[in-house]
């Protein structure tokens, strides 16, 4: 009775809360997409456009995404094989439990005309099944608090996913092992399956199970005859061997069984199977009626997001769902920082110390502010100097195994931002700037309403474009192998030296390309500007126009034979003398 009250109100909070996050998907806004149109109009939309891939060519993609990318994590594979290995654990060894288990009733005894959960092989699967989300879960611990991996970082949210998987795998293999050496509960099975009459073949039984199946028994049966045991044996195989394989085949419970059996006495005292059962059952019900509300709705939301993404490209897609895609996308973020790994700014969160600035982070808070939770007028600023401070080299999005297109979403973002004049720290949008103004016909902005142009006369004033300036001291930019402190510039310090100007950086260069006169519209090109720093005249190049209209493509970096990090470099440049200006322009005021 309690079991089904449990259930049926796990489900009905399970049902409110699916309905609130589709209320959400088709309300909540994340950009510049559908401002002022209706739930109903974006559900139109959504409906829509499902039909519409429905009966076009785009539907066969989805077929190779189930498989290769939600069954077999493709892009996880891809990206850290240790990090595969923990999540195919986890996802194959619980929705296999899931399956078998928990939904044996509809599943397993339709699937399979001898299902019992306690023969082979379903006993061992089980276990198998169960120790297969152990490991992952324990490779997850080890991951996010001993391996100190780069940029990534742990939530609550995190920690409750660890933990409610956890308790629900944990307290499974308890219940099993104290099943197992339980006198109460071999007590039932014998009165519900065999039901002796005489108090003899019970003792028999009972001695046979004490030998052979693990059991703890409060009476001295250690003398027992062979003709006790061989009567018990004939018992077991009349009443309980079709329906009940040796524990030792269900080697998780088995472990648990042999460690709990010195306290046998103490555990059926106090009741220890029904405690396992009760803390199993509620983490099950806890964890299934708070889904949506958890960061384990992403088995919901990541299925989605690599779906559409799939089958949506924002060039032909409705704006009304590509708002609606935007929203689910903030659900479906693990917060696996794989897009921290990777982002080209992430090194500026080492100076400014906002971790908005990693993708990751700048998703969470995302979502609050998305979702009107209440946020901090510094939280806010926050969130806008990450999503500004974003070069839009869109590595973010090509690694995010849960096919969520980071980098449209900040342009949308961004642009939200901007239009509704809530931006207040103008220096920090220099890397988007220009990347605003290249696409200004997506976004319709005229040119001269890039909001650089305020950062480079903010820049002006401190620094004279392509003129040395006297300094009272100079910016430790490029520092000396000698110097002690090195903190500020771990890859300009390791691998300027390597730059033997060969102009390549400068050959390859798209923004160079752009111009018939570069050096008149750009003051130095890229390669003249490492020579000056090699020279020491950093001041130099801080006003150049290279430095400020760099798109962050990479190809510079890449394409270098020496593997310099030119444009690190040039993020390290503008980054210390960000930091100086506003440190200047706060003491000014």
């Amino acid at each position: 009775m309690a079991f089904d009250i449990l259930l049926n109100s796990s489900l009905t909070i399970l049902g409110v809360g699916l309905i609130i996050k589709m209320i959400q998907w088709l309300s909540y806004k994340t950009g510049i997409r559908a401002e002022n149109e209706s739930m109903l109009q974006r559900l139109a939309a959504a409906l829509k456009g499902v039909l519409s891939t429905v009966f076009s060519l785009r539907f066969f993609n989805l077929p190779q995404t189930f498989v290769l990318d939600i069954l077999f994590l493709r892009r996880t594979f891809k990206q850290d094989l240790l990090r595969w290995i923990m999540h195919m654990l986890i996802f194959w060894g619980f929705i296999l439990l899931f399956f078998m288990h928990a939904l044996e009733s509809i599943v397993s005894d339709n699937l399979f005309s001898y299902y019992y959960s306690t023969i082979n092989p379903f006993m061992f699967l089980r276990d198998l099944f169960g120790a297969m989300v152990l490991v992952g879960l324990l490779i997850a611990v080890f991951r996010r608090f001993f391996m100190k991996i780069q940029r990534m970082t742990s939530n609550a949210q995190d920690i409750y996913a660890i933990l409610i998987v956890g308790i629900i795998i944990v307290s499974g293999f308890g219940l099993e092992g104290t099943k197992i050496i339980s006198y109460n509960e071999f007590l039932n099975m014998e009165d519900e399956f065999a039901a002796l009459d005489y108090e003899e073949d019970i003792f028999a039984l009972e001695s046979y199970w004490v030998k052979n199946y693990g059991l703890a028994s409060p009476n001295n049966i250690s003398n027992v005859s062979e003709e006790v045991l061989a009567l018990g044996e004939e018992i077991h195989n009349d009443t309980c061997i079709d329906c009940h394989t040796k524990p030792t085949a269900a080697f998780g419970g088995y472990a648990v069984s042999r460690a709990f059996k010195p306290f046998a006495g103490i555990l059926e005292f106090i009741g220890a199977v029904n405690i396992f059962y009760w803390i199993h059952i509620l983490a099950c019900f806890i964890g299934l009626a708070i889904l949506p509300f958890t960061k384990m709705f992403h088995i919901v939301t990541t299925p989605l997001s690599l779906f559409t993404s799939a089958v949506m490209k924002r060039e032909n897609a409705s704006p009304l769902n590509i708002a609606t895609r935007q929203a689910i996308e903030l659900d479906a973020c693990v917060h696996c920082t794989t897009c921290s790994s990777n982002c080209s700014v992430a090194p500026a969160f080492d100076i400014l110390g906002n971790e908005n600035i990693m993708p990751s982070e700048r998703m969470m808070a995302l979502r609050r502010f998305s979702t009107k939770q209440k946020i901090s007028s510094q939280d806010f600023l926050a969130i806008q100097e990450g999503i500004c401070l974003c070069s839009s080299c869109e590595r973010c999005t090509v690694v995010c195994p849960a096919g969520i297109n980071l980098k449209e979403l900040w342009y949308d973002v961004r642009e939200h931002f901007i239009r509704n004049g809530s931006i207040v720290t103008p220096l920090v949008l220099t890397p988007y700037s220009y990347n605003r103004a290249y696409s200004r016909d997506e976004f319709e902005s005229p040119l001269q309403d890039s909001p650089a142009r305020e950062a480079k006369s903010f820049i002006g004033r401190k620094y004279n474009k392509g003129k040395f300036v006297e300094r009272d001291k100079p910016l430790p930019l490029i520092p000396d192998k000698d110097q002690p402190d090195k903190k500020d510039m771990g890859l300009t310090q390791d691998t300027f030296a390597y730059c033997f100007s060969c102009e390549n950086c400068t050959n390859i260069c798209p923004v160079v390309m752009n111009y018939e006169k570069p050096e008149e519209a750009l003051d130095m090109l890229p390669h003249q500007i490492m020579r000056s720093l090699g020279l020491g005249l950093t001041d130099l190049v801080l006003g150049a126009n290279m430095l400020w209209d760099c798109v962050t493509c990479y190809q510079c970096q890449e394409n270098c034979p020496q593997n310099v990090k030119v444009t690190d470099i040039f993020f390290e440049l503008k980054n210390q003398i960000s930091k100086e200006c506003f440190k200047n322009h706060e003491n000014e005021s």
